[in-house]
């Protein structure tokens, strides 16, 4: 019953592609991740949703960089943050560059993109069959928890397959992804759709790209769910004014106490997630 008043906090850091032009506060390498991570957690996150950069500041699967970053988040030794390693980084990379990442860094958790659609205007997302169960056997193995990132009401059919075929593990963790170009709009309603198809016993978190942030985020809270903060998903924190990592997550904190609830901690994360802790 304790956990039932608890909401994870996950902190989407830096993604593959907004630039730096956009918003000066994006982290690009690993020491900025890693800094941002220690001091979102240090605010109230639970979890850190993390992608690489190159050098040239594009997303990237460089095992090498998940690596370093990783480190310098448990160089911290007082930081237990959760960490949760991104599987698409990078468009232009094979689906074995896309996991080699897994083995090498062992996170708790990684994302599980369920489905394959346009992602307006860049091009294919592609997160075929011939990816997707190699994925979940490879983190079924390693003990990692797949973040199922929905961003179509069409992908919770592919998850009940995979499901089905025992690729994936129940219960299962859901994160909704609205507002994308070429996926669901950011919507009470679509949100509320997407929650009404959820298996018994799930557990799942939402956000809403751009403006929609807000409104997403005081749904998913008000429908029972968990939510994703962080410059991944939004540049801004109100109109005309540029947010960072952390005031971000210390928004959401508020939000999450002001609701009559209390952020999770790492721990109770876990617990709430079924992560057995590395």
């Amino acid at each position: 019953m304790e956990l039932e008043n608890k909401v994870i906090v996950t902190a989407a850091l830096t993604g593959a592609m907004t630039p730096k032009e956009l918003n000066p506060s994006i982290p690009l390498t690993p020491e900025e991740i890693a800094q941002d991570a220690y001091n979102c957690w240090k605010a109230g996150a639970a979890v850190v949703h993390l992608h690489m950069r190159d050098d040239k500041g594009i997303g990237t699967m460089d095992k090498e960089k998940f690596k370093k970053t990783v480190d310098l988040i448990k160089q911290r030794t007082d930081c237990d943050v959760v960490i949760n390693c991104t599987t698409s980084g990078d468009n232009r990379a094979n689906y074995e560059d896309r996991m080699a990442h897994l083995p090498y860094v062992k996170p708790e958790m990684a994302s599980f993109d369920a489905g394959s659609f346009n992602w307006m205007p860049f091009g294919i997302f592609d997160n075929a069959p011939q990816f997707l169960e190699p994925l979940g056997l490879k983190m079924k193995e390693l003990g990692i928890k797949p973040e199922l990132e929905i961003f179509d009401s069409g992908f919770m059919n592919i998850v009940n397959y995979y499901v089905k075929k025992e690729v994936l593990e129940t219960p299962c963790h859901y994160q909704f992804v609205l507002g994308v170009g070429g996926g669901m709009e950011a919507s009470v309603k679509n949100l509320q759709f997407l929650c009404d198809m959820l298996p018994k016993n799930a557990t799942w978190s939402a956000f809403g790209l751009g403006k929609q942030h807000l409104a997403i985020m005081y749904a998913a809270l008000a429908l029972g769910g968990h939510i994703r903060v962080g410059l991944e998903d939004n540049v801004y924190y109100s109109k005309g004014k540029l947010g960072t990592n952390v005031e971000f997550v210390e928004r959401a904190v508020r939000v999450i106490k002001e609701f009559g609830k209390e952020p999770a901690t790492p721990d109770e994360a876990r617990q709430i997630l079924g992560i057995k802790k590395k």
